[in-house]
């Protein structure tokens, strides 16, 4: 007798695909190791760019993608910059709301769970004070982000937000992370 391979998507996810996915990393646990990496060139001012293409996952090194992606990144003028792109703070809630909304999106999908639309608004405060040395009492990075999501769906919104909380950016913007930075002169 044949086996039947049925394909169930949910919220846009192969949801097949994704317990294959789960069954390997269970099989194969060092699978599941991802080196994600960006190289970044200064412009001017606070103008730079960010290319990311290759990345190591899956035990290999991905070959899938053709071409890099380029993030600029600037300062609008009222932090004396030229308005190139987004600046790194409003990259930091993008990377958070685009990782939010994919973990509520795949989690859900796997528990079966339909979402029709999902939306969210971010905002993030940051005093200068700290970023310009002006005051050892205030950080250098955002005090708090406030996330306010609008999903449609039947299921329950505080089990939603567990989903969401699954992001792994949510843990990189939660937790301490250890950052090493290195510099040479050339």
């Amino acid at each position: 007798m044949e086996q039947v391979i049925k394909q169930t998507k949910v919220n846009g996810v192969d949801v097949g695909q994704l317990e294959t996915t789960i069954d390997a990393i269970q099989q194969t646990p060092e699978i599941a190791k991802f080196t994600f990496r960006a190289t970044n060139k200064w412009i001017s001012g606070g103008h730079n760019r960010s290319t990311i293409k290759e990345f190591y996952g899956a035990g290999q090194e991905d070959a899938t993608r053709t071409e890099p992606f380029e993030l600029d990144a600037d300062e609008p003028p009222v932090l004396l910059g030229s308005d190139n792109g987004a600046n790194p703070a409003e990259f930091i809630l993008h990377s958070l709301a685009s990782c939010l909304t994919t973990s509520l999106v795949y989690h859900a999908a796997a528990r079966g769970i339909k979402i029709e639309g999902v939306e969210s608004k971010l905002e993030g405060d940051i005093d200068l004070h700290g970023f310009l040395g002006l005051s050892k009492d205030v950080r250098k990075g955002y005090q708090n982000i406030n996330v306010k999501f609008q999903v449609k769906s039947d299921a329950d919104p505080e089990l939603l937000r567990e989903l969401c909380n699954q992001s792994p950016v949510f843990d990189i913007v939660s937790n301490p992370v250890p950052v090493t930075v290195s510099v040479e002169t050339v």
